[in-house]
């Protein structure tokens, strides 16, 4: 009879010689003998498999360095290329180690940024993300038996971004392909389908030339197939060339963005009390100095980064003054950013507020999304038992339930805090009920010049384009700076540094395709993922029940390929 061996997704059978003796059954081997050959078929697994999981970490390196702040864009196309190569014709097992390989060296790379905090917090929020690459291999692997498997492959990069946005805890969107190509030929693609059709984009792209490079070796060989391949390729990167992006102004206003830098980078960044909203005060107070003077123009607005006062202008009446003096003395409505207690007195509110110069604090914004860990503890009673670092957030900042639209000034803007520019939905919200202008308060004093101001940077340049809006950033120690409708950085400023911005940006009411669209195209394209793997599970079921070997050979129009690379 016939058993079969899979060997790199093909299909050898192997002949078995059943012996009998005519005195009786042939002498048992002793019991040490099948242990021994169990380890050392293991022991060849696991170095057959080396090379395989030193290409999954090279590539995972490769996608990471495809983010700020190195910005080789082009390799999140070569590592997609490269994942769904290695995946191609694999077991779902073997899939989804390689995702785990590809996955863990991504994430390490990009958020190096968390050792600021701790070595620990870094490789734990790694491993969490990287096992959602995990799951993504096993699809890749399952999906690349079916007849168009390009597409499953674009839908499932997707779907594994669906997930990572929403689990666990509100998600952590970090490391999307989207986020990668923020000022690519992929980026106008976001004002049809926002983050999500651009991720779409850049995996059919990549797995496209993988597709490609498959017809150009082996039985399989064909050129005019790979041509195709590799111009479908061409047509992914082109297509957004043909998306038109809105920027033409309603209305402008004239802006001041202040920078007042802090005392000390790091966890530490705050400095004595009142240190850095003093550092706001006084550079409000320069510009209105030079405004009477005549050396700058007024502006309509004045902006004031998250955490400009360390200090609840509510509970405290000389933080209070502070900021009433510095407004007053600028003459213009001032979005001020800073925490105020409540609702209890367990729990702080990180808030933006419309502080006007005659009647004060008025409209205000709270972050709806309070960063786990960072400003607020799961399992607190549990956890700080084990993890003392965790007693550093000593009061839960409390959700905001609504969007960050506040008239300021002349202007109707939409307000968003620090991390929250990463989550399609709150910005999205945002302009759909009516801000003009997109604001991000952020404060990033303690990953300074770590990278992540500029990977924050260049999710604020996507959603200009996936909203039509100018994007204003305000940051306490660096990277503020005005983004345009169309993507492009108008100005910025350098970190570690107290710096002015003053711009006349425009302000729109019109709304993209993908304002209107919603979370309708990621939706579609997560699910088409999930049917396909559904689609490829049934016909494994199929075949083992019919009696047939294939659960390592491609199905459809890649049935013949004997060795999967």
């Amino acid at each position: 009879m016939n058993t079969y061996d899979q060997r790199d997704g093909a299909q050898v059978a192997l002949p078995v010689t059943q012996e009998r003796s005519a005195s009786g059954p042939a002498p048992e081997e002793p019991a040490s003998a099948p242990a021994a050959g169990r380890g050392a078929r293991a022991l060849a697994k696991v170095r057959a498999g080396l090379p395989r999981t030193g290409l999954a970490v090279l590539l995972g390196l490769l996608l990471g360095a495809a983010f700020p702040p190195y910005d080789l864009w082009p390799l999140s196309i070569v590592a997609v290329a490269g994942l769904s190569l290695l995946t191609r014709g694999r077991t779902a097992r073997q899939g989804a180690w390689t995702g785990f390989a590809f996955g863990l060296p991504f994430f390490v790379l990009l958020l190096k940024w968390l050792t600021v905090i701790g070595t620990d917090a870094m490789i734990g929020l790694s491993v969490v993300e990287a096992l959602f690459v995990a799951a993504l291999g096993a699809g890749l692997a399952v999906t690349s038996r079916l007849p168009g498997w390009p597409l499953w492959t674009a839908c499932l990069w997707v779907t594994q971004e669906w997930a990572r946005d929403r689990l666990p805890l509100g998600g952590f969107p970090w490391g999307r392909l989207a986020f990668a190509n923020t000022a690519t030929p992929f980026t106008p693609l976001a004002a049809l389908g926002g983050a999500p059709l651009v991720t779409f984009a850049v995996a059919l792209c990549g797995a496209l030339l993988a597709w490609a490079a498959l017809r150009l070796r082996g039985p399989l060989r064909s050129p005019r197939a790979a041509a195709l391949a590799a111009l479908g390729a061409v047509a992914a990167v082109l297509a957004g060339y043909a998306v038109p992006v809105p920027t033409a102004a309603d209305d402008t206003l004239k802006v001041a963005i202040i920078q007042g830098n802090v005392p000390n980078p790091g966890m530490d960044f705050l400095g004595r009390p009142m240190q850095v909203l003093n550092n706001h005060a006084e550079a409000t107070e320069k510009l209105a100095a030079d405004i009477a003077a005549g050396r700058r123009e007024r502006p309509d607005v004045v902006i004031w980064p998250e955490n400009a006062s360390d200090l609840d202008p509510f509970s405290d009446p000389l933080a209070y003054r502070r900021i009433d003096q510095a407004v007053k003395a600028v003459g213009v409505p001032t979005l001020i950013g800073t925490l105020v207690d409540g609702p209890d007195a367990q729990h702080v509110q990180n808030e933006g507020i419309v502080w006007d110069p005659k009647t004060g604090p008025g409209a205000s914004y709270t972050k709806q999304h309070p960063v786990p860990f960072g400003e607020y503890v799961p399992f607190r009673a549990e956890l700080s038992k084990i993890i003392t670092r965790l007693d550093r957030v000593a009061r839960d900042f409390w959700p905001g339930t609504s969007t960050g639209v506040m008239q300021l000034g002349p202007a109707r803007i939409g307000d968003v805090i620090c991390f929250e520019v990463a989550y399609d939905e709150i910005v999205r919200d945002t302009v759909n009920q009516g801000a003009r202008v997109l604001v991000v308060q952020t404060n990033n004093a303690t990953y300074a010049l770590s990278g992540q101001p500029d990977q924050q940077l260049a999710m604020s340049r996507l959603r200009a384009v996936e909203h039509g809006r100018a994007v204003l950033i305000a940051a306490t120690s660096g990277i503020s700076g005005v983004i345009a409708p169309d993507g492009s950085v108008v100005t910025r400023t350098d970190e570690l540094t107290a710096a002015e911005i003053a711009a006349t940006v425009p302000l729109r009411d019109g709304r993209t395709v993908a304002d209107r669209l919603g979370a309708v195209p990621e939706w579609t394209l997560a699910v088409a993922g999930l049917l396909a793997c559904g689609a490829a599970a049934g016909a494994g079921l199929r075949r083992r029940r019919a009696g047939r070997p294939g659960d390592g050979t491609p199905a459809g129009d890649d049935a013949l390929n004997p060795v999967v690379p």
